[in-house]
């Protein structure tokens, strides 16, 4: 019953978790949207205390179910390694703690939280891995599904489904997600829970507390027949039936132990003992079953939320040359993300922001120090006064909840006109895209001769308005860079 109600509730998260990223509507959000805050390295982040404390009191109460219960690339592992158990049965064997990589990598992690590193934070979250994977590799198969159902839809005159653009968001992410996954498959073939017991840091984090949980899987010596089923079976590699003993530490209470013993000496119990293991012992809590405790933990992860709709808005219809980004000197990040140095430090590059981003504005960084933390992006659309689905759906806090209002207020940068390539400048057509789709204002076009009414006329930024949407980048008819361009600030002001 453990075993089945762990599958249930591991279900319900990876489907609910992947739904998030591959959902570019924003509805799955609403419904949602707490799971990825429930994401440990996420919360911590966030300063989200009430989860932390949750999730703390879970691990200390239940060991780490936290591993194979909500976190998905933990159940993405369990999958890869039933398949590998399908292919050849009994597959795994005990091996001992490999302690120090573990502290290595847990330490590393730390020191690249403190110092910024956003690469390496990203490479090592088991969050962030999971969200590039499905971002960059599935959403695109998902988005093409879409597509072939609006396509069927618009000949029923229907409008329940709309095509949207499927293209490559970064290449070199691409293939990061790629070797991801292929490394992730092997390990968890090969050894099961690899990965999660000697690299992942959440893992390594959470081992500290489940070393001291309240309940453990333990071995009744009496009724043992050292049949080795258990280890065989254990995906973790934790469990020595020579010596009757479990690494708590790595053990994310899986339950395949106990459903593969034959002969019930193993059980989920209280036990009072701290430490890496647990030998059979007699507790008062004999007769309490597995189901009952396991109906706990489902009943502490349950919630609900509201529905909403929000409807999709993209660029424009008129097929052109395709344009390009400028180098920015200074990189844009989204409306909430204060800064540069908030984004470095508590980003972990899931991708959820940039699967969700309505008007294809938010691309992963290829830059080394800022690897997968999301940039913006104005060649395929810009960034709207209306939409403020970035920093709803940020469970880290690297972009914080902002309203419609504060964010019309909120300067991420200012435009930059560059009066060589300006058609209008040039005399060679009259223009005015900039001027017309600015939402604040901020562009007046002036003539380039005050004291001739025929003279060309150049666009000029008023610094103090201009917000950096990039509504003056996305629509200048130049091509493939644009006349006008934004550049980002380092620290976001408020006008």
């Amino acid at each position: 019953m453990l075993r089945t109600i762990r599958i249930t509730l591991a279900t319900v998260f990876l489907l609910g978790l992947s739904l998030l990223f591959l959902d570019f509507t924003g509805t799955a959000h609403i419904w949602l949207g707490w799971m990825a805050k429930t994401q440990a390295l996420e919360a911590l982040l966030a300063l989200n205390v009430v989860v932390i404390i949750g999730l703390a009191v879970l691990t200390l109460v239940f060991g780490r179910i936290y591993c194979s219960v909500i976190c998905p690339l933990g159940i993405l592992q369990d999958i890869f390694g039933w398949l590998g158990k399908k292919a050849r049965k009994n597959r795994y064997t005990y091996s001992p703690e490999v302690r120090w990589l573990r502290y290595v990598m847990l330490a590393l992690m730390v020191v690249a939280l403190v110092a910024g590193i956003g690469s390496l934070v990203q490479l090592l979250a088991p969050y962030s891995a999971f969200g590039r994977i499905m971002t960059m590799l599935f959403q695109p198969i998902w988005k093409l599904g879409n597509n072939v159902l609006a396509t069927f839809a618009e000949r029923a005159d229907s409008y329940t489904f709309y095509t949207v653009d499927v293209w490559v968001k970064s290449l070199p992410v691409l293939i990061i997600a790629a070797l991801t996954l292929v490394v992730l498959f092997v390990l968890a073939w090969r050894g099961g829970r690899t990965y999660c017991n000697t690299i992942c840091p959440v893992g390594t984090l959470l081992s500290l507390l489940s070393r001291f949980s309240l309940l453990k899987i333990r071995f009744d010596a009496d009724k043992c027949k050292n049949c080795s089923l258990c280890t065989k079976n254990c995906k973790a590699s934790c469990i020595d039936y020579k010596t009757h003993t479990v690494d708590h530490s790595r053990c994310v209470v899986c339950g395949d132990c106990i459903s593969k013993c034959k002969f019930g000496a193993l059980k989920y119990q209280v036990s009072l003992s701290t430490g890496k293991s647990t030998k059979a012992t007699t507790v008062a809590a004999e007769g309490t079953s597995a189901s009952r405790r396991s109906f706990i933990v489902g009943t502490a992860l349950a919630t609900t939320a509201a529905l909403a709709q929000e409807k999709h808005v993209d660029g424009g219809l008129a097929v052109i040359k395709a344009k390009q980004s400028p180098q920015r000197l200074t990189p844009l990040t989204p409306p909430g993300s204060l800064s540069l140095k908030n984004m470095a430090t508590r980003c972990t590059g899931c991708q959820l922001c940039v699967s969700e981003c309505p008007n294809d504005v938010l691309r992963p960084s290829t830059s080394l120090m800022s690897l997968m933390q999301p940039v913006m992006h104005y060649d395929r659309g810009y960034c709207r006064p209306e939409c403020t689905r970035c920093s709803s759906v940020c469970p880290a806090g690297a972009i914080k909840p902002i309203d419609k209002v504060e964010k019309s207020s909120i300067q991420i940068g200012h435009a930059v006109v560059m009066a060589d390539e300006c058609i209008s400048a040039q005399g060679i057509d009259e223009c005015g895209n900039c001027q017309r789709h600015c939402p604040t204002g901020a562009i007046e076009m002036v003539s380039t001769d005050p004291n001739d009414d025929l003279a060309p006329q150049v666009p000029a930024v008023n610094e103090t308005l201009c917000i950096g949407c990039g509504a003056c980048e996305y629509v200048c008819p130049v091509r493939p860079l644009s006349a006008i361009h934004v550049e980002g600030h380092e620290v976001h002001k408020h006008l």
